[in-house]
């Protein structure tokens, strides 16, 4: 194989993975949707409902998947499902919530939800220096 054969193909090779890595670009830079994928209609089966961030490194997200929702834990050290399947709130229960105190109501769940997190990581924490005997 001669060298002008050789640089050719080199080249070749360059040009075709220059275009690919422009195509990639276009794709992430426009959101360009491609055809051919699978999917019932543009419903949706997954949603992200709701995220609450604790501290920096950890939130709470909440996840409606087929109609029912689950309370996901996401942390560094990984993630954990804290309730699973939780029925939908429908209006009427909505409704029942007390109006004139809604930012006591918040308060009230916010540091609830603070405790069972502290309380989640400690058995957490508990469970991985018994693994690793410690």
């Amino acid at each position: 194989m001669d060298t002008l054969s050789l640089l050719r193909t080199i080249g070749a090779l360059g040009l075709l993975l220059g275009c690919l890595a422009g195509a990639l670009w276009a794709v992430r830079r426009y959101d360009i949707k491609l055809p051919g994928r699978i999917t019932a209609g543009s419903r949706k089966r997954v949603e992200l409902v709701e995220r609450l961030t604790l501290d920096p490194k950890r939130s709470v997200a909440l996840i409606r998947r087929d109609g029912a929702e689950h309370l996901i834990l996401l942390a560094p050290e990984g993630h954990l499902v804290v309730e699973s399947a939780i029925a939908r709130v429908g209006a009427e229960e909505t409704a029942n919530v007390d109006a004139a105190s809604p930012v006591e109501a918040t308060n009230d769940n916010l540091s609830d939800l603070r405790m069972s997190f502290a309380q989640l990581v400690e058995q957490r924490r508990e469970r991985m220096s018994a693994r690793h005997g410690g």
